[in-house]
């Protein structure tokens, strides 16, 4: 005899905590015309997971402030007035981000990172040397990116399958490897591109390009990393589910 209607009836997805009978909340929609409830799309999902890797909309606002802070005191009073708005923005980050009992290594390394940029724009004596460091940054991740397509092991799959539950030998099988691969792949396009903006808008001096670039890239890379954890885990569920994913020859 099948016991599935049994195992329906204590299924815990049914009996969660605070969740209402789908019988009863289909009335009372009915009742005052409201529209069914719509599952949460892929986009958003991946929109919520890259928000909050960069700490939500406060850890966001906290990351901008300085660099917002420094070219807006550039433009209004010059360089003097830019380091003192910098040095307040990142002390009050700071200050922000213990308040939010987030990990005291990330609030002092932001200020260390503040520290290190003003320190580079004092000794060359001009505010768009406050842009120096991250503006070469993107080369250290494009060197790591393509050493490690070369190597044949993406660096997207060593960081991401762990996260996803994926199998260890996650290079033996195809669709993981070559969803990391294709993930590495676009990266390493982005930070050539965002290298290359970089260079430009920071030799012609464009200062607003410049804080635009270190406020919005990070955006743009935590959106695409929590994309490649939505893909890596369809994948790693596929093959757990009765689809596995094709393995690789032996030779490969």
């Amino acid at each position: 005899m099948s016991h599935a209607p049994t195992a329906a009836l204590h299924d815990p997805r049914q009996a969660r905590p605070g969740r209402t009978d789908p019988g009863v909340s289909a009335r009372v929609r009915r009742v005052l015309d409201l529209p069914e409830p719509v599952e949460r799309s892929a986009g958003r999902a991946v929109a919520h997971r890259a928000l909050e890797r960069l700490g939500g909309p406060v850890g966001l606002l906290v990351a901008a402030a300085p660099t917002v802070a420094f070219v807006a005191a550039d433009a209004a009073a010059g360089l003097g007035a830019a380091l003192v708005a910098l040095a307040l923005a990142a002390v009050l980050g700071c200050a922000v981000r213990l308040a939010r009992r987030e990990p005291p290594g990330a609030a002092v390394a932001g200020v260390l990172v503040a520290a290190l940029c003003a320190g580079v724009a004092v000794l060359a004596g001009e505010a768009r040397a406050f842009f120096l460091p991250t503006t070469l940054l993107p080369v250290a991740f494009i060197v790591a990116y393509a050493v490690s397509l070369l190597a044949r092991r993406p660096l997207m799959g060593v960081v991401v399958n762990p996260l996803v539950g994926g199998p260890r030998a996650w290079r033996e099988h195809r669709d993981l490897r070559r969803a990391y691969t294709a993930s590495t792949l676009i990266v390493l396009a982005l930070a050539s591109a965002n290298l290359l903006v970089r260079v430009v808008s920071y030799l012609e001096g464009q200062l607003a390009v410049l804080a635009g670039l270190q406020v919005g890239v990070p955006v743009l890379f935590a959106t695409h990393f929590a994309l490649t954890v939505v893909v890596a885990r369809r994948v790693v569920r596929r093959s757990t589910t009765g689809s596995p994913t094709t393995p690789l020859p032996a030779h490969a």
